[in-house]
Parts: structure tokens; C-alpha cells; sequence
């Protein structure tokens, strides 16, 4: 398949997945696709699979790319292996602790630049402007890759990023909105109340994401995919 058609096929499971980040994913090495003569992409299912357990590790266990490589290759090897734990090992007594702040992908600076293709004035820029910042250790979320990468996109139309703030003020307030409802789960001492509250908190994010694209297309009036 080419990327595209990879995409698509991703797209039902990870609504946020992009090209740039299926690219950033090869570029670390954890998928491999075969390359026509011409330079062009072309995955396989095993490729796709492959794909698709890295964003759910991503996703459901917050497990950074270097945990991830290292869990694929076991597997390759035929080792049996159990999903990793991140930061400190969980145990029964300190669970609750652990499920109220889960270890978020991330990468450094130099991974985003090359990922995004920006350079550090550009990113400079962008933080700013609030687009994108920094965790309190300097690194960045992974999904930054793909906020670097729509920017730049945009600003291939002439959309500059000071343009974009407006974008990033609705993006703040619909986010309050969700955090707003799940709240009193969070705050829950029960942990496993306080574990549904995450799994609420990404159901609203996708709806809330649905309703924002549909309002923005009936806005605009045209039919978009």
C-alpha cells in the first residue's frame, strides 16, 4: 500500500494519525517499508499491523518510542513478553499514584525539528505564539511532531502563525470543557473511577474533535473528506 492508502486504513482506529507522523515513525525505525525504484513508500499488512501496535502502545500506555522498539523487537524474537511498565514499577500499593499521572510520549528538540523539518527559529517562533511548548524537562510531547507539521503545512497557503492563535485559544477552550465534565472522576478516590475518568476524557476529545471539524466544514460551506 502506498502511505496514503495507509492512512486510510489507520485513520478508523487513530482519527489523529498523519503522514508526517507514519514518516516520523520511519524515520526512528520502528517501520520499514519497501521502496519502489522511483523513491515511493509501499507497505505491507505486516507493515500496517505493525503500525497500528505502535500508536495503540502510544496511546493506551503512554510508552515512549525507545520502550516501544525495544518491545517490538522482543516480540520478533519470539519472546513472550508483557507491555512494559514506565517510570517507577507499579505496584498494588501505589497504584492510585501511578494512574493519576501516566508517562506521556516524547521526544527532544532535535527529534522534533527533524521529524517536522523546521528549524529552531521556526519552532522559536511557534512557541510564542503557544502553538507548541516545551515539558518541564525540555522535552516535547510526540504529538508535537504533528502540531509542527500541520503549522508548517498551513504555512505553505500563507496562514502565518500568529494567525493561528485564534485556532489554539478554541483548541484551550474546548479542552477546559472536557476537563470540566471528567473532573469529579478524576478527583475520585476510587482508582479505578479515576482510570474510567481517562478513558471519558479520550471519547470527549474525539467528539468534541468531530463536532469542531463539522462545524469548520459547514462553515465553509464545501464538502471535505
Amino acid at each position: 500500500m502506498s502511505i496514503g492508502a495507509v492512512l486510510n486504513v489507520l485513520r478508523d482506529e487513530f482519527p489523529e494519525v498523519t503522514i508526517s507522523k507514519i514518516r516520523f515513525l520511519e524515520s526512528e525505525g520502528l517501520v520499514e517499508p519497501r521502496r519502489t525504484p522511483s523513491g515511493y513508500r509501499k507497505f505491507s499488512a505486516e507493515d500496517v499491523e505493525r503500525l497500528g501496535h505502535i500508536l495503540r502502545m502510544q496511546r493506551d500506555h503512554y510508552l515512549p518510542l525507545r520502550v516501544i522498539r525495544e518491545h517490538l523487537d522482543a516480540m520478533e524474537r519470539g519472546e513472550a513478553v508483557a507491555l512494559p511498565l514506565v517510570g517507577r514499577q507499579r505496584t498494588a500499593e501505589d497504584a492510585p499514584a501511578a494512574l493519576e499521572g501516566p508517562t506521556v510520549a516524547r521526544i527532544g528538540k532535535a527529534e522534533l525539528l527533524a521529524a517536522a523539518d523546521i528549524d529552531e527559529g521556526m519552532l522559536k517562533e511557534w512557541e510564542s505564539y503557544g502553538l507548541i511548548a516545551p515539558l518541564e524537562d525540555g522535552a516535547y510531547d510526540a504529538e508535537a511532531v504533528t502540531v509542527a507539521s500541520l503549522v508548517a503545512e498551513l504555512g505553505r497557503f500563507g496562514i502565518e502563525p500568529r494567525h493561528l492563535r485564534v485556532m489554539k485559544a478554541a483548541a484551550d477552550r474546548e479542552a477546559g470543557l472536557v476537563d470540566q465534565v471528567v473532573a469529579p472522576l478524576k478527583r475520585h478516590r476510587n482508582p479505578q473511577t479515576r482510570a474510567h475518568a481517562e478513558a471519558r476524557t479520550r471519547e470527549l476529545a474525539a467528539l468534541t474533535m468531530k463536532l469542531h471539524a463539522a462545524l469548520v466544514k459547514t462553515a465553509l460551506g464545501v464538502r471535505l473528506p
